[in-house]
């Protein structure tokens, strides 16, 4: 029997993108990338929407409270309630065509995101790491669209992917250092495109695949494990979320679809939710 896939809250975000539990709060939240929005789903089913200055790549949540943001112009503490910005670091001043995309902490509170130009696909963008004082060092060069940073339940492997090559890397992680190496290829995904990433806590990847209306799961190994079909055509994000970190939640977005598309996928741009029968595992959060 197939795996019920439900429309946790209807919307028809642009770039819906960065969906993350929170357990303190017990709050889903995610954005909307083009609104640019920041979203939050509670236990009740309401939706709170927070309109933003400026476009929004991904989030991470703070140890201390609050959020870390990246955005159009750098890195910035967030306030999620008032939408206030204080930029923190802006490592490309020198590229006001790239923004930041996706992004996530390590498990030991670094965080990483990768930069990718807004009006060219060309391969300009960057991956960095943020240490918790805010210094960065940048790791990859030659990134097209960033996406899929997650790491392993012990921390000790990093996934990575550019959705426009179809691949989503491996690499050896040092949590004491944050050094990342020994690249190699996890995943081909072609012709699907690697989207965002979480990992569960067997160990096993799960992706958002754009443009090809499903959500997979790889093994450690990399070997497809399952394919989840979902009713839009263009998933972009997932992530564990629910008491038990037994839901899985996805984004979505309606960005370049035509008049006909929508008229077959009435619920693009929404956030969905599933159970597929693991966990998930906590939310690493930034230590700074």
């Amino acid at each position: 029997m197939g795996i019920a896939v439900e429309c946790a809250a209807r919307g028809a975000d642009k770039l819906g993108e960065c969906c993350l539990w929170d357990e303190r709060e017990r709050r889903l939240w995610w954005v909307d990338s083009r609104g640019p929005m920041l979203k939050s789903l509670d236990a009740h089913g309401a939706v709170t929407l927070l309109a933003l200055p400026e476009t929004i790549g991904s989030f991470a949540f703070r140890e201390r409270g609050g959020m870390l943001a990246a955005t159009q112009s750098g890195i910035h503490f967030l306030d999620p309630w008032s939408g206030e910005l204080q930029r923190v670091a802006t490592p490309e001043p020198d590229r006001p065509d790239n923004r930041f995309n996706d992004g996530r902490c390590d498990r030991a509170g670094r965080f990483w995101s990768g930069t990718m130009n807004d009006k060219m696909r060309e391969p300009s963008g960057s991956l960095y790491r943020f240490e918790k004082d805010f210094s960065f060092v940048k790791f990859k060069t030659g990134v097209t669209i960033p996406n899929s940073l997650c790491w392993s339940p012990d921390g000790r492997t990093m996934y990575f992917a550019d959705t426009m090559r179809h691949l989503i890397w491996a690499y050896d992680y040092d949590n004491a250092t944050g050094a990342a190496t020994n690249e190699r290829v996890f995943v081909d995904a072609k012709p699907g495109r690697p989207d965002g990433s979480c990992v569960d806590a067997d160990g096993c990847l799960w992706n958002a695949e754009y443009g090809n209306w499903r959500a997979v799961r790889y093994t450690p190994q990399g070997k497809l494990d399952r394919a989840i079909e979902l009713p839009v055509q263009n998933p972009t994000c997932c992530c564990f979320g629910g008491e038990r970190l037994d839901v899985l939640y996805v984004t979505s977005a309606t960005q370049r679809l035509l008049q006909e598309d929508l008229a077959r996928q009435p619920l693009a741009g929404s956030l969905f939710a599933l159970r597929p029968g693991v966990t998930g595992l906590p939310e690493s959060r930034f230590a700074g």
